[in-house]
């Protein structure tokens, strides 16, 4: 079987000369394979396609897919969006009493899945001409625990939850202050008792549009708990969140599936693993199509996810695995220092930084953890020079690179004009195309504007904006967030390699420990009162640091046998209490 994509926000007709069907074989002996629509763009037929592959390399722009997928999934197609659309195979389906993850790489489906979970939108089959009503669809799904499950939607038997991917937009679609919206939705708990549970007391009263990315999360995230439904759907629930949060949210989750059906969307790994029973893999190509493997019990299926092959299916989905490494200390004895810093101070009367002394060594990378709203990205604004201490002082002449926590897409113009007005001569060499850009797969975002990006491919153009200009050291703001776990993972490694092989310095904030797992030689640590009043404390050696940290968020972490990837203990199991007994919070035994 085999299947045409075209990317209708890379196919740029105006700008190219209709190379994918002036260079197609079969158009050129007169079989219309390809014919220019309404619209200016190509439609491919993929009865008459033989699936050369010359228009996939030859459109300037990268917007069309052939792929050929097995035979055996032609019966199994959900979903589809028109001609040459994105389309789905198979679909997850809720269990009561369990979490049920979905893992996978962004723009794959696992989104569409949940609005088709939902009733949001009816399964059309791959006939969106004259899609299927609800009746032929539950009739076509006849028999199966999909079918079963969409019947009781559809007859408004099971009431659904859905906390939406965007909580930025949140204020766009919601007016008012925290509690109105909470109030509206009261049905298991009243909105006091939701602020209690998610530490929204101080903004209950507060504007929706006046809320930080974090605290928009737990308002959502209450919203939906708040709901008396059947089945919950969680996408992304995490983002915004420090791992306080995270793991406060990851419990919350967890009780309620005890009673109902949970289904949740996460890209990082070690709350996935640590909220999840089980887990469907989704696989596929970004933008044409997504496939829903098999539900796997969690820890396999991170490992499998890691791994890259699914041997039951004998699939290989990425062509590298992805590794963790037990990172030995650093000989600090043999670095040299590149920046001493001495105690510094910064006062905006409502919130006070304290920063204890301290050391960032030539080539080291440091990874800064701590409680959002404490004071991680003041610190990072004032080494950048952003930001001046009202006590103490940073040497200026240390260069540095900052990439923002917030990104803002303030250049007019397409991304290769962004990194040729950056830094010509690095965007031009070798160095850029094989550490940075093939990594992070920026090639194909070259030719869009840097106003129409997504917030992932946002985040990608700016870590490598970040790492392409010449300095000492790098600042990296939570570089993990909007991207996908594959994402992630590639972004941590390439900010540890440019490091390495360039012998420069990097600071990291993030709030994903298995990022910070595989980019950090060593640790800051950041505590406090939130909003209040902070302090900075470090770096230290990694596994010192990391200790100090997870004791204040009260969890335990050990090595997998397989992938020697974190995971969190449970609660109260054998290993969580010998570790914390052993004062060893952070592998014990690593």
């Amino acid at each position: 079987m085999r299947i045409a994509v075209l990317l209708r926000d890379h196919c740029q007709p105006k700008k190219c000369n209709s190379e994918c069907r002036n260079y197609c074989p079969k158009v050129r002996t007169g079989v219309e394979a390809v014919v220019i629509g309404d619209s200016g763009r190509p439609v491919i037929s993929e009865e008459l396609c033989v699936g050369c592959g010359i228009c996939v390399h030859k459109c300037p722009f990268e917007a069309i897919k052939i792929i050929g997928l097995p035979e055996e999934l032609k019966s199994e197609l959900m979903h589809q969006y028109g001609t040459n659309g994105f389309r789905i195979y198979r679909l997850p389906v809720p269990k009561k009493g369990l979490v049920t993850g979905i893992l996978g790489p962004n723009g794959i489906g696992k989104t569409t899945s949940i609005k088709l979970l939902s009733g949001e939108e009816v399964p059309n089959f791959g006939e969106y001409d004259s899609p299927p009503s609800k009746e032929q669809v539950l009739e076509r799904l006849s028999g199966t625990e999909l079918g079963d499950y969409l019947t009781k939607v559809y007859a408004g038997k099971v009431r659904t939850a859905l906390k939406p991917q965007y909580v930025d937009k949140l204020p766009k679609v919601a007016k008012g202050v925290v509690r109105e919206l909470l109030s509206k939705v009261a049905e298991r708990m009243s909105p006091d008792e939701a602020a209690e549970l998610l530490d929204l007391q101080e903004v209950i009263d507060r504007p929706l549009d006046k809320l930080s990315g974090g605290e928009l999360q737990r308002v959502a995230i209450a919203a939906s708990l708040m709901k008396d439904a059947d089945t919950y759907f969680f996408d992304e629930p995490s983002s915004y969140l420090d791992i306080y949060q995270r793991i406060k949210v990851a419990r919350l989750i967890q009780s309620l599936a005890e009673e109902k059906q949970v289904v949740v969307i996460e890209h990082d790994l070690a709350i996935l693993d640590f909220l999840a029973d089980n887990a469907y893999l989704v696989y596929g190509s970004e933008g044409a199509y997504g496939i829903f493997a098999n539900p796997r019990q969690v820890r396999i299926a991170i490992n499998t996810y890691l791994d890259g092959y699914m041997r039951e299916e004998n699939i290989r989905f990425r062509d590298t695995q992805i590794r963790f490494e037990s990172h030995p200390p650093r000989d600090s004895q043999l670095t040299a220092h590149l920046l001493d810093y001495d105690r510094m101070e910064c006062d905006f009367k409502q919130f006070k930084l304290r920063v204890e002394p301290g050391t960032i060594r030539i080539g080291e990378s440091i990874g800064v953890v701590g409680p959002n709203a404490i004071g991680k990205t003041t610190f990072v604004k004032m080494l950048a020079g952003v930001q001046e201490p009202t006590l103490g002082s940073v040497d200026r002449s240390v260069k540095v690179s900052y990439k923002p926590q917030y990104i803002a897409p303030d250049f007019d113009g397409t991304v290769l004009e962004l990194f040729t007005a950056t830094n010509l001569e690095f965007f031009q060499s070798g160095f850029f195309e094989s550490e940075i850009a093939h990594p992070l797969m920026l090639r194909r975002l070259y030719d869009k504007n840097v106003n129409n990006l997504s917030g992932g491919e946002l985040q990608r153009v700016a870590v490598a904006i970040c790492l392409s200009r010449e300095a000492d050291m790098y600042l990296l703001d939570e570089p993990s967030a909007y991207l996908d776990s594959n994402q992630r993972m590639e972004a941590a490694k390439t900010v540890r390699r440019v490091m390495e092989k360039r012998g420069r310095s990097a600071l990291i904030v993030d709030h994903d420990i298995y990022f910070l797992d595989m980019v950090s030689d060593s640790m800051m640590v950041f505590d406090g009162i939130p909003g209040r009043e902070g302090r900075a404390n470090g770096p230290f050696e990694m596994r010192e640091g990391m200790n100090m940290f997870l004791k204040n968020v009260d969890v335990t972490f050990r090595r997998d046998n397989d992938t020697n990837r974190p995971r969190i203990n449970k609660p109260g199991s054998r290993l969580d209490r010998e570790q914390k007994e052993m004062g060893e919070y952070y592998y014990s035994g690593a």
